[in-house]
């Protein structure tokens, strides 16, 4: 094998052990919050404490990653709901209604796992993290065509769709409905309309 194939080969193994760390990391600190021990990250994800902290050296760091890779999971979610055919103001919003309201498995760690996180927000580089990810998300949505005002209603309406939905708290018929309404006022239509 050439010295370029061992160098592919130990770049996917690297990249497979850091995913399995973080899907490791993601449930463990779901279930036992962001507290749980290094080496129970690591047994979880079938390598060693020392494999664990060359991808990620301290549990900060892997906590940085951890959100970062959430946020890349969430807008990728959404992009693949953006319908490119629809020519009208707010289709980045009606893929982010679409998303939120899918009740797929994303959105449901997504919205189950954020309660369980709430120490990290003290992180410096989470904050930035975070901080740069809603910028992005509100430049984007903004740059889509519609009014500040409807784009927070609706999106933060179907943010709680999402996390009623992660929760057990609304039935599939009850999401529909508030889904259809969303997608009707992202499409600049009125609430009086309905």
């Amino acid at each position: 094998m050439t010295s370029t194939g061992l160098t592919e080969r130990a770049t996917r193994n690297a990249e497979r052990t850091r995913a399995a760390v973080l899907a490791a990391a993601a449930e463990a600190m779901a279930e036992r919050g962001t507290g749980v021990s290094l080496d129970h990250i690591a047994k979880r994800a079938g390598v060693s404490k020392s494999g664990l902290q060359h991808h990620f050296p301290n549990r900060e760091s892997l906590i940085v990653a951890l959100v970062e890779d959430a946020q890349q999971q969430l807008r990728e979610n959404v992009m693949s709901h953006l319908d490119l055919s629809e020519n009208e103001p707010g289709k980045l919003l009606r893929a982010y209604v679409r998303a939120m309201t899918s009740g797929s498995e994303a959105m449901m760690q997504y919205f189950t796992a954020a309660p369980t996180w709430a120490g990290i927000y003290q992180i410096p580089k989470v904050i930035e993290i975070t901080s740069t990810d809603a910028q992005w998300w509100d430049d984007n949505l903004a740059a889509d065509g519609l009014d500040a005002a409807r784009i927070m209603v609706v999106r933060r309406a179907a943010e709680g769709i999402a996390a009623a939905v992660a929760y057990g708290d609304e039935t599939p018929a009850a999401v529909e409905q508030a889904r259809t309404t969303l997608l009707h006022l992202a499409n600049k239509g009125e609430f009086n309309e309905l």
